[in-house]
């Protein structure tokens, strides 16, 4: 609570000076760089923070700059970097088992953080999907951020080409997308590859509910 509170004066106090033309005398950088150590400001070593997920990557911060619109150069040595960063499961296999696939969908826990996080710190992340996309038809609560996964391996099919593609989008999207809005999944660690294989499997599945 006081850590919002503390967010939204700093927010407030820079915004009040642009408006009132005193911020004329910083360059953007310069706001850029008091809003972001006030930001950080707002968070305190403890139980349940990761103070290193305050500080940006070089992706992140070229995201930042250019937003969804980076400049082609930009965009490739995103693309090519994060693609980098693709990790496979040991065993080789792409496809898991889609049912585990389907429990890491439509479990919200992913990437929460302080008061949020689970009686067990162990406790198994789950992806967040649904928040974003539709996956199965009796799905009613889903979010429209991102496109509908409905009858996703119905309409693709599942060639090989497809798996792997499906696989590495989940993984990491910016590989395929620079400043795509999508969580590097895998790359940040809120899924593992194995937990990425299931994703894929309940996706392309033939016997998975979201192709029926």
């Amino acid at each position: 609570m006081h850590s919002n509170i503390r967010i939204l004066s700093a927010l407030g106090v820079i915004t009040a000076a642009a408006v009132a033309g005193c911020a004329s005398t910083d360059g953007s950088a310069d706001l850029n760089a008091k809003a972001d150590a006030f930001f950080k400001a707002s968070f305190a070593p403890g139980p349940g923070q990761d103070l290193s997920r305050l500080e940006q990557d070089e992706t992140q911060k070229a995201c930042s700059q250019y937003r969804a619109n980076p400049p082609e150069a930009v965009a490739k040595a995103i693309q090519a970097r994060e693609a980098k960063n693709i990790v496979y499961p040991a065993d080789g296999k792409l496809m898991g088992d889609w049912k585990a696939g389907a429990k890491v969908f439509n479990d919200g826990f992913a990437m929460r953080i302080g008061s949020f996080m689970p009686s067990n710190p162990n406790a198994v992340r789950g992806g967040n999907c649904y928040a974003c996309h539709q996956g199965e038809a009796k799905e009613a609560a889903y979010g429209n951020l991102g496109p509908s996964l409905l009858h996703y391996g119905k309409l693709r099919g599942q060639s090989d080409a497809i798996v792997k593609y499906t696989y590495e989008k989940i993984y990491n999207a910016k590989a395929f997308n620079a400043c795509s809005a999508m969580p590097r999944l895998g790359h940040k660690g809120v899924l593992n590859p194995k937990q990425v294989a299931d994703l894929t499997a309940y996706l392309i599945s033939p016997e998975s509910p979201i192709n029926r």
